[in-house]
């Protein structure tokens, strides 16, 4: 078996791994510039880089939940290793509007500690999405301004914030992540800024999810952070690479100790019928969504491991329809 505190200690010093604290609408997200080293670790479960900086503080009670998903892209999938809490273990304050909580004492920074958070009052199930600042004119307006919904059209502090690219803090149950690079959309193509961002969807939020509907989260329980491993197929800014084995293999380890059993049994079955040079119609289908999940991920690692062939195509006929021939 493995051990969680390590394989996260291990995640904080891979250069291609990324982070993510967040809700359906609001996230922040920690990794580093492509072609950056990870800086040694000078605390236990932290890193600090001068974009910005994760924390885990705590990991009782807390179900790791390793799991792959489906990529719009037939010759993808997606893998994360989720640290989840009890629903109500989870939930943070869940503020409505701009409130201010004081000097950050917590900031992972000695020179951030006096800054001032405030928490942006989206009212998410288990994060406070905060600003943090100690720029005059900024707190100011964000005083002027308390008690009001950020995202009313007619409050200016979001203008002012905007405006001014205060360190955005985001806080949970296990942790903190925070961002000090200036505040940037995505690029003209979609692609995230380079090194830790945020992310609010302001039509995501009003749903009031803790996370995606297809995330195989188990019921009752909700995401708290997030760890994304160096995929296989996909490289740091979305784009296409050749298989990576290695990456792989350290996923399926992660994915043996906490995965779904149904999605495994699936993914395995496939395998070794695929192995024995057997049909399509030697298996049934999944009873399960995450079972069949398991299946066409099955079809689509298969294929980047050994290729095509004429056997891979009626199975993903079947069962991957759009996978056929590698897309």
């Amino acid at each position: 078996m493995l051990d969680l505190e390590q394989v996260l200690d291990s995640g904080l010093q891979q250069a291609k791994a990324g982070w993510k604290m967040g809700s359906f609408g609001a996230i922040a997200q920690f990794c580093y510039r492509r072609g950056a080293t990870p800086p040694a670790v000078t605390a236990p479960l932290t890193q600090i880089t001068d974009l910005g900086g994760i924390r885990i503080s705590q990991l009782a009670g807390v179900q790791a939940v390793a799991y792959e998903m489906l990529s719009p892209k037939v010759n993808r999938w997606t893998q994360a290793l989720a640290l989840c809490l009890p629903l109500d273990d989870a939930l943070m304050h869940r503020r409505a509007t701009l409130t201010e909580l004081g000097a950050d004492t917590h900031a992972l920074r000695a020179q951030d500690q006096d800054g001032i958070l405030f928490d942006l009052g989206l009212a998410q199930p288990q994060l406070d999405f905060c600003i943090r600042t100690a720029d005059p004119h900024l707190l100011e307006i964000l005083r002027a301004n308390q008690g009001r919904a950020i995202m009313d059209p007619e409050n200016p502090a979001m203008d002012a914030i905007i405006a001014s690219h205060p360190h955005r803090v985001t806080l949970t149950r296990v942790g903190r992540i925070e961002v000090y690079q200036n505040i940037g959309g995505a690029g003209a193509d979609g692609t995230a800024p380079d090194g830790p961002h945020t992310h609010i969807f302001y039509k995501m939020l009003r749903l009031g999810r803790s996370h995606a509907a297809n995330t195989p989260i188990p019921e009752g329980w909700v995401p708290c952070c997030e760890l994304y491993p160096e995929s296989p197929v996909e490289g740091p800014m979305g784009a296409d690479k050749d298989f990576d084995p290695a990456a792989f293999d350290a996923f399926q380890q992660l994915l043996q100790t906490w995965g779904a059993a149904d999605y495994l049994a699936a993914k395995s079955d496939c395998w070794a019928a695929l192995d024995a040079h057997q049909e399509p119609a030697s298996l049934t289908e999944p009873a399960t969504r995450v079972g069949r999940t398991g299946l066409r991920n099955g079809l689509r690692q298969w294929r980047r491991i050994h290729g095509d062939s004429p056997l891979l195509d009626r199975w993903c006929t079947v069962f991957d329809p759009k996978s056929v021939g590698g897309g």
